[in-house]
């Protein structure tokens, strides 16, 4: 599959973490890779497959796929992300001057509210992913919903708990 990619971008393509029974966990340079690119990946691998986008190791969406097309997506570090998703007010001339008033901080606490109510539906939705990928181990809905909720940085390691807690054979 990543054949395709020319020279330049396959020198961004590092292995990060594997996991035994042939699971992969590959890491791109930035822009080399989205969830765009995740039908073709499962096509191509016939298995289940996710992507997380990172940011400064302080944000993450992850997005994953099931051979059946069933898609589920949760942010890593909600407290980032409801900043960086709070609706800006129409006309908003200097941002940098909103970031320091009360309607931000309400617009922010109004997304985090509404990322956290999706919270039991993507973790429902990524125990469902992993049972597709064939998981023998049924991962506690509970714990991946407290896991959605972590501020814990960095989070690439909160990613390799969550796929630690959704059953997949630890990594080495």
């Amino acid at each position: 599959m990543f054949d395709s990619l020319d020279e330049e971008l396959r020198a961004g393509v590092g292995t990060w973490e594997s996991r035994p029974g042939g699971w992969q966990t590959l890491q791109f340079d930035f822009g080399t890779w989205d969830d765009a690119d995740l039908p073709a990946l499962v096509e191509w691998s016939k298995a289940p497959a996710c992507v997380t986008q990172v940011s400064d190791s302080d944000l993450a969406l992850v997005t994953g796929l099931d051979t059946a097309g069933q898609r589920w997506q949760a942010w890593l570090n909600l407290d980032i992300a409801a900043r960086l998703l709070a609706e800006e007010p129409e006309g908003l001339e200097d941002q940098l001057l909103w970031l320091d008033t009360p309607e931000f901080h309400d617009a922010v606490r109004h997304k985090h509210a509404e990322l956290d109510a999706e919270i039991p539906t993507d973790a429902a939705g990524a125990v469902a992913w992993a049972a597709a990928a064939g998981i023998p181990v049924t991962p506690q809905t509970d714990r991946i919903e407290e896991l959605l909720r972590s501020h814990e940085t960095p989070v690439e390691d909160l990613f390799s708990t969550l796929l630690d807690e959704l059953g997949f054979p630890p990594g080495h």
